[in-house]
């Protein structure tokens, strides 16, 4: 590593997470690239960043289990500052359905990756910035929490994950409020149906939706959009924000008639 502010980018190897830390690269950050275990997708990310420009390394390992945060972190940081965290790991529901047949498996899974692990990792990754000396580092330190459209839009096929994106969108309201006076930004980042594999199963319905006129922009997110978005927090780029949602949708929160 450089001595570039590193970004911890969680739940990396696809998707938004591979997004995410290449547009964190393009803005001046190394990565640390978290998910579960080391796998071809995983490196397919390692690779696409360090083409970019940026010095890259993984740290696999299971964010739910907190006794290993410091070891993670530690480990992110490398040589270089860890500046930013992104807390972008998470899980949808083990089955679609009726609320009213919600199991405990599927409800304790969203929980236990979209918010505890979130608030958990939040919190080390806090106290390491606090306990840092004043002026150790001359990067915008910042936290991002990437929680849904579904922290505020009800799906009541899926409403284990509602709760738990709710959740972790309290999450960012509490750390942006505890961290403010110490110059450390806490944002929240609210997508809509963006272009995923996690969403890639629903995609005929969604296009229906867009065909409909339900989103004001008629289309699909693209991960990059998200990716950017999160890049500008990292950045500093937004200094008055302090926990509100940003949300990357289209509109599709936006009531409208």
């Amino acid at each position: 590593m450089s001595a570039r502010p590193v970004a911890l980018v969680t739940g990396a190897r696809r998707g938004l997470g591979r997004a995410i830390a290449l547009a964190l690269a393009g803005r001046g950050f190394d990565l640390a690239l978290n998910d579960l275990a080391p796998s071809d997708d995983l490196a397919a990310t390692l690779a696409a960043v360090r083409a970019a420009g940026a010095a890259a390394r993984v740290v696999a390992g299971d964010v739910t289990d907190l006794s290993r945060h410091e070891a993670l972190l530690e480990a992110a940081a490398g040589e270089g500052p860890l500046a930013c965290l992104v807390n972008n790991a998470g899980v949808s529901v083990m089955a679609r359905g009726d609320l009213l047949a919600v199991g405990v498996d599927s409800f304790d899974r969203c929980l236990e990756v979209n918010t505890k692990a979130t608030f958990f990792l939040t919190q080390a990754f806090a106290r390491r910035l606090l306990a840092e000396k004043a002026g150790a580092s001359a990067a915008h330190r910042s936290i991002v929490v990437i929680s849904s459209a579904n922290a505020k839009a009800v799906s009541t096929d899926r409403g284990e994950y509602c709760v738990s994106k709710a959740g972790a969108s309290m999450v960012a309201k509490l750390f942006a409020v505890r961290l403010a006076a110490a110059g450390i930004g806490v944002y929240e980042i609210r997508p809509g149906i963006v272009r995923t594999e996690m969403t890639a199963p629903s995609t005929e319905r969604y296009d229906r939706w867009f065909a409909e006129g339900r989103c004001p922009t008629p289309r699909w997110g693209e991960p990059a959009e998200v990716g950017r978005a999160v890049a500008a927090c990292a950045a500093g780029d937004l200094p008055y924000t302090v926990g509100q949602p940003i949300m990357i949708d289209g509109g599709l929160t936006l009531p409208f008639f």
